[in-house]
């Protein structure tokens, strides 16, 4: 095992610049692919105690640790013990995407097509009828090469990684870093960046499953979301291209509601097709400038978790499809609305909607997404 301490750290990965954080990261093996290739898995802790465990395998976060009102360390989010939860036969033929990074797009491209330039690109069809989060093996199933580093915020994990042209249909080489660290003020940092060979797309996101209970459902996690309107879908997730006002509608939480309130509102088709909340927020801070997204409570623990990004819009999900047939870590089975997940990305569906912010990439330009899960307790 390696072990870092962020205190004095100098010359990683070229950083010269010295850290106030007293935290520390560590490396160790975590399995192999099926062809071989060896995975490893970073934990990175801050001088709290708040951990976050990542691999290198889809950059996934399999643990992260955040304190209660009585400073008792939980993990908050879902996943497996061993690699091998990850890449058995039950968990990818649903694949719910725990801990994962998202790419080349996240969410859903209608029948799997977009044209850029003229040019129409077939994709794969991974979520009848729609193309869904990079495809068949997209970002999340791929082994990612991995480098320490020391920020402002301490050390860090930086992850790598060039998506060849016509990878999953999109064009262009793509070179993606991501950089996640632990910040003093406990929280997950996570730092996406793309460069482009060619005119491409690009929609980059985080899919963490969060219970800030660590069991049982979400329903009674209150949730605050920083936006005015929403995207209303068609039956199969499909933005219809409105930007469509929350007010006096389920997906108004510009106050504080529980996640049980109105989930089950059918009244609603949008619920109705996705059996709960599936849906993006547009969110009301610029894009481009990190902004207060949403924000979790959950009163038992007291623990609160609040989402920033740079990003135009959130997917907030419920869990819907979580069915008990995958056990998780320490033998937890996973039941419908164990978790809720908040993905910072461009809107679904965005290269078929010309009035949505563009989420196309071309030579020369740098995509970036800034995401912050940050956490308290009260």
């Amino acid at each position: 095992m390696l072990a870092l301490a962020g205190l004095g750290m100098t010359g990683l990965a070229g950083c010269t610049s010295m850290s106030k954080s007293t935290g520390t990261l560590s490396q160790a093996p975590f399995g192999k692919t099926a062809d071989g290739t060896p995975v490893e898995i970073y934990t990175l802790r801050n001088g709290h105690g708040m951990e976050a465990r990542i691999m290198t395998y889809g950059g996934i976060v399999q643990s992260l640790k955040v304190p209660d009102k009585n400073g008792q360390l939980g993990d908050v989010v879902l996943g497996f013990d061993n690699l091998d939860g990850y890449t058995k036969d039950s968990y990818v033929k649903g694949c719910p995407y725990f801990g994962a990074l998202i790419g080349r797009y996240g969410n859903r491209i209608a029948n799997g097509k977009f044209t850029l330039d003229g040019v129409a690109y077939p994709l794969a069809v991974n979520n009848a009828p729609n193309h869904l989060h990079g495809g068949i093996k997209g970002f999340d199933k791929v082994v990612w090469k991995a480098m320490s580093l020391l920020t402002p915020d301490g050390p860090a994990l930086e992850l790598t990684y060039v998506s060849k042209d016509g990878e999953e249909g999109y064009p262009g080489n793509l070179s993606v870093t991501a950089v996640y660290s632990v910040t003093e003020d406990n929280g997950l940092k996570l730092e996406f960046t793309a460069l482009t060979d060619k005119d491409t797309i690009c929609n980059l996101t985080h899919h963490s499953y969060f219970n800030l209970r660590g069991s049982g459902d979400v329903l009674g996690h209150v949730v605050y979301i920083n936006a005015d309107k929403f995207t209303p879908t068609d039956s199969t997730l499909i933005p219809t291209g409105e930007l469509r006002p929350v007010d006096g509608t389920p997906f108004d939480f510009r106050t504080p509601t529980a996640i049980g309130a109105r989930i089950n509102d059918t009244n609603y088709d949008q619920i109705k097709f996705a059996n709960g909340y599936d849906d993006n927020w547009v969110l009301d801070h610029p894009p481009g400038k990190l902004g207060l997204a949403a924000r979790l409570s959950e009163p038992t623990t007291g623990r609160v978790m609040e989402v920033w990004t740079t990003a135009p819009g959130v997917q907030f999900y419920t869990g819907n499809f979580l069915d008990g047939t995958l056990t998780g870590k320490g033998g937890w089975v996973y039941q419908f609305r164990d978790a809720c997940c908040f993905e910072p990305q461009g809107f679904p569906d965005s290269p078929n909607h010309p009035n949505f912010p563009s989420t196309e990439l071309k030579p020369g330009e740098t995509y970036h997404n800034t995401i912050i899960y940050k956490f308290s307790a009260k």
